[in-house]
């Protein structure tokens, strides 16, 4: 692959302000969130799935909706007509910075869940929304990783779509993508389900590497590619080169190219 440097815009007069607007962003979370509080309770929490993950994926889409235009990062998504109704999907978002999880969860049509680390989970009252949205993980335990894969496949049989981040964890390189795990791929073959690759745009503007408490305003764009579905004589290995081979070339023509 040619090599690609994402350029990381977070100086100038952005320096001083980014940690405000970054103070703007947080309370705004807080307060979207507890104002969502009362609907999660009543319509999601104490439901059962897939109806209970369905209901949430309804509200996160008016959350972030009212969330990400008031931050200064409207979101325009292109390709939900890929999603064929009644098929679930086993979607692949590339991972530049934790603004990915509350774009690509309401982006996703549908009831989905992400693949997501256990640790988040423990924050109180937040910690409840992110469980609902969430197949947990504790990358540091195998039995915990085992686990997770046995409820990505319970999901899909509910009629669920599995948001999983294939790099593991943010890319923090100048390439587009980090390397892929395997997981993704496992669970495609092991299941059959069409992989939907989507690529997310502008992120690493937003919260640059490197910066840990900075925001910046940024238009965002998350779109999705053609489904891939996992044909016989297909690998981990052959899966994930067709895959990452497609999200590489979509990134590198940036979010203004014609689609």
């Amino acid at each position: 692959m040619p090599k690609i440097t994402i350029p990381s815009k977070s100086g100038g007069v952005w320096s001083v302000f980014g940690p405000i607007w970054a103070v703007w962003v947080i309370l705004l979370f807080v307060v979207t969130m507890i104002l969502l509080l009362p609907f999660f309770f009543l319509f999601s929490y104490f439901r059962r799935d897939p109806q209970k993950t369905s209901a949430f994926a309804s509200m996160a889409r008016v959350w972030m909706g009212i969330f990400l235009p008031l931050a200064g990062c409207p979101l325009t998504v292109r390709g939900r007509e890929k999603f064929a109704p009644g098929q679930t999907y086993i979607v692949l978002c590339n991972h530049n910075a934790l603004l990915d999880v509350p774009i690509s969860y309401p982006g996703i049509p549908g009831g989905n869940k992400t693949i997501a680390k256990i640790e988040m989970a423990r924050i109180p009252v937040f910690g409840m929304i992110y469980r609902t949205g969430s197949v947990l993980v504790d990358r540091k335990d195998e039995n915990s990783r085992r686990e997770s894969f046995a409820k990505m496949k319970e999901a899909l049989d509910m009629g669920l779509h599995m948001c999983i981040y294939p790099e593991g964890t943010r890319n923090k390189t100048g390439d587009p993508l980090k390397s892929f795990h395997d997981g993704a791929f496992r669970l495609a073959l092991n299941t059959g389900r069409p992989i939907l690759p989507a690529i997310i745009f502008n992120t690493r503007k937003v919260m640059p590497t490197g910066k840990t408490f900075y925001f910046r305003p940024h238009r965002l764009y998350m779109y999705f590619l053609d489904p891939i579905t996992p044909k016989a004589g297909d690998t981990v290995e052959s899966l994930k080169q067709t895959i990452f081979t497609l999200m590489w070339d979509r990134f590198a023509a940036g979010p203004k190219a014609r689609y």
